[in-house]
């Protein structure tokens, strides 16, 4: 753990990120004045939901982006490209398949110009020390999940980098073998025997981070911002049962959980910001939405928890959870606070209707509550033939967010509206109608 003197290895000052449509134009906040720093000794994790900006956060920190305004500089020095002593572990294992173990780990050491004697020692010494003795001549194919993210650590560590950045480098696994490679990269931290100073990483998991972090930089949505810095002092190992673990878990999950803090006026429609078109959404199915309030029904909730008891009910991490949840207080079905949530009256009518009754209140509450929804049902009454291109209202979502999420939300939306029947969609033409297109 970082101790009082220690050195500022990082240091990210008022840093701003707009989103660029196709055609290089910026648009709305992904990232709003965030300021924050990395100190030599310490694990930092960037925690916060889906959409928050946490690997947009860390793609301008290594270097590979550029931010629209601010600064970030590394041991003094400002990044603007590819850092020399900063190294990065990806969520997918970004292996090159041609290439065995050893050539992969040793690639980066060969781009630096480091002679192939010394760029076969030190890969050698790099695959042992992440467990890996004995497969050098492997190639991925032949790896385990586990195993090749190993080969990806090995990669990342053996250029002897300061800073070890991590982007969600475990949830790609099965949960025992995330298990057994995050206690094994803790000894090793904890024993010094790596050469990093400091590791900074994204996670969407708050056990992990309470595992791992000695702070933890919670960020909330759209745009993400700096919402709380939250100090881990639990000695290493951590015990998950630890009454004070499981409280400070259950204080993240009430972090994530309040009700933003309104910074701007409303507009003059006297709608609030990001609650408009802007409004990006998760691609949540309906069968997630009404599974989710049937769990909620039935005991022992009887409608009502606290989000860890759920996860851990439904075997859900937090960023599958949380765009449920989040979408369900959105159509006041559910309302969530303070680390809890529990069914509304119209919650409980769905859970209890027939089938036909729930997809009329799901279409009703669709209509009120959505206006992307609106939107698209408003033009198909108006429209003559009642019937309006997809690419009409996904340039309009542009406008506001990137094409991945105004895909997403679009999709969201039409799934939402197809279910609650106030719309349909013909997949094959990409045209909206009021009538059914088969």
């Amino acid at each position: 753990m970082a101790n009082a003197n220690a050195a500022t290895l990082l240091d990210v000052e008022h840093v701003h990120q707009r989103y660029r449509n196709a055609s290089g134009e910026e648009g709305s906040l992904v990232l709003d004045d965030i300021s924050i720093k990395l100190i030599e000794g310490e694990i930092v994790g960037l925690l916060g939901r889906s959409g928050c900006g946490k690997s947009s956060l860390l793609r301008i920190v290594s270097g590979l982006n550029r931010p629209s305004e601010g600064n970030v500089t590394f041991l003094g020095t400002p990044v603007t490209g590819a850092v020399d002593g900063v190294a990065m572990v990806f969520q997918s294992f970004a292996l090159f398949p041609w290439m065995s173990v050893l050539a992969n780990v040793e690639l980066g050491l060969k781009v630096q110009g480091v002679p192939d004697d010394e760029a076969r020692r030190r890969a050698l010494s790099a695959i042992d020390l992440i467990g890996l003795d004995g497969f050098e001549s492997a190639y991925p194919k032949e790896l385990s999940g586990g195993m090749r993210q190993r080969v990806g650590f090995a990669r990342a560590l053996v250029v002897n980098p300061k800073i070890l950045l991590m982007d969600e480098p475990f949830s790609a696994l099965d949960v025992l073998t995330a298990e057994s490679l995050r206690t094994d990269l803790l000894d090793l931290w904890t024993e010094g025997r790596m050469p990093i100073k400091s590791i900074l990483m994204v996670t969407h998991n708050i056990e992990e981070a309470v595992l791992m972090c000695d702070r933890i930089i919670l960020l909330s949505s759209n745009p993400g911002r700096v919402a709380a810095e939250i100090r881990v002092t639990l000695a290493h190992p951590r015990n998950r049962l630890d009454p004070e673990f499981r409280q400070l878990v259950n204080e993240i999950y009430a972090r994530m959980t309040a009700r933003p803090v309104q910074r701007e006026p409303p507009a003059k429609d006297g709608a609030f910001p990001g609650l408009g078109l802007g409004m990006a959404l998760a691609s949540v199915s309906t069968n997630s939405l009404a599974g989710l309030m049937e769990t909620l029904a039935t005991k022992p909730f009887d409608g009502h928890a606290g989000l860890p008891n759920l996860a851990e009910e439904t075997g859900m991490e937090v960023d599958e959870l949380f765009p449920i949840a989040e979408t369900l207080q959105l159509l006041r079905f559910a309302e969530m606070g303070d680390g809890q949530i529990h069914l509304s009256e119209a919650g409980q009518r769905f859970v209890n209707a027939e089938v036909d009754v729930r997809k009329k209140l799901f279409g009703d509450h669709l209509l009120s509550y959505v206006p992307l929804a609106t939107r698209i049902r408003r033009v198909l009454d108006e429209r003559p033939t009642h019937r309006a291109p997809l690419n009409r209202f996904l340039s309009e979502l542009e406008d506001y967010m990137s094409d991945d999420y105004a895909d997403t939300t679009l999709d969201a939306v039409t799934n939402w509206g197809r279910y609650g029947e106030i719309f349909a969609y013909d997949e094959a033409a990409q045209i909206f109608s009021l009538e059914d297109p088969t």
